[in-house]
């Protein structure tokens, strides 16, 4: 039998499993602190529980839903890539980064990933299973560690690791208000940025439910040929339906939407390319995140030059289309989606 993971329990979760303990109410406060403020990894850290239920915690329920089998740091020292491996040996990759004053992590929400994106190792490994919620928010706590031994602090976290989030969005979503409750991690809503291949129903609900959440998709393309043969989720959701989600979610939530453009020389980087998508966005409040491509083994595209990125952004721009560069981060550690786990897993 699997012992529960503890990062799974929600607050209201946690108190019916002390309750089945007998254990009072105001005990869950005293773990809940432990765990997301003073980030404990094992009972035996805590002062202010009785041995008793230290016994209970160590015996019943489980603190490491993740192994961490490989540690990188890239040449640049500014980002540290590791790989886990969940209780049934499935591959799971986070990625930290330092930006001047920003720590931002990225997590993975699935081991592998069902959406075959061709240029993304993630896709060519194929699908295993959704992590839990707990599994989720474990990667952010193992890193929060890390950083809390240098004195620094998480400041933003992107789920736009290994799978597709909206694939699992129950338990993407009960990890960001995990993350998010003000009694525990408290990392504010704004601070999260949630990345999508393009789920439309997905998009809608999220939409509906008006959360602070930033909101980011994977667009590549702003034809559906073209877009159809990199990400394959486009013939069943076509940017004829996609775009107007999200003008609908913009026009909900009122917040701006984030689209995310992996340069491919000669394929997406093209003055056309930048015309048509300038024309798919014209009047959404929107924002265009460039960056050239991250080499995967399996797929024969290259990066685009840096001066053609910057080219493909000053088009865009001009035309009040805000978009950013990107640079890319840890290339000597493959530091891409999926790159690493790639190396320890045989594709299905």
């Amino acid at each position: 039998m699997v012992l529960p993971l503890i990062y799974d329990f929600d607050r209201d979760g946690m108190k019916d499993l002390l309750s089945t303990w007998n254990q009072p109410a105001f005990r869950v406060n005293q773990i809940w602190d432990g765990l997301y403020r003073n980030l404990k990894s094992s009972p035996s850290e805590w002062s202010n529980l009785p041995s008793n239920l230290k016994t209970l915690l160590s015996e019943r329920t489980r603190f490491e839903g993740l192994t961490p089998v490989d540690k990188l740091q890239a040449s640049d020292g500014q980002t540290v890539k590791v790989l886990f491996t969940t209780n049934d040996g499935h591959p799971v990759e986070a990625v930290l980064m330092k930006y001047d004053q920003r720590r931002t992590l990225c997590i993975s929400t699935q081991a592998g990933c069902a959406m075959g994106c061709v240029f993304c190792a993630t896709g060519q490994m194929g699908f295993f299973r959704n992590l839990t919620s707990g599994e989720i928010v474990e990667q952010v706590l193992y890193f929060a560690r890390l950083l809390n031994m240098e004195h620094e602090v998480l400041t933003n976290i992107v789920v736009m690791g290994m799978g597709e989030p909206f694939n699992n969005y129950d338990n993407t979503l009960a990890a960001v208000d995990r993350l998010n409750d003000q009694r525990g991690f408290n990392l504010g809503a704004r601070r999260f940025t949630i990345s999508t291949v393009g789920l439309v129903p997905m998009i809608q609900q999220f939409a509906a439910e008006k959360r602070q959440v930033n909101l980011a998709v994977s667009l590549h393309a702003a034809n559906d040929p073209l877009r159809s043969s990199l990400l394959p989720i486009n013939k069943k959701y076509p940017l004829t339906e996609l775009i107007p989600a999200c003008r609908e979610y913009v026009e909900i939530t009122g917040r701006r939407i984030s689209f995310e453009w992996a340069l491919i020389r000669d394929i997406n980087d093209r003055p056309q390319d930048a015309s048509e998508l300038t024309e798919l966005v014209r009047g959404m409040n929107c924002h265009i995140n460039v960056i050239p491509l991250n080499p995967t083994g399996a797929y024969t595209g290259n990066a685009t030059a840096i001066s053609r990125a910057q080219e493909f952004a000053d088009q865009l721009n001009t035309a009040r289309i805000p978009c950013t560069i990107r640079l890319r981060r840890g290339i000597d550690i493959q530091a891409g989606c999926g790159q690493l786990a790639g190396k320890y897993t045989k594709m299905p």
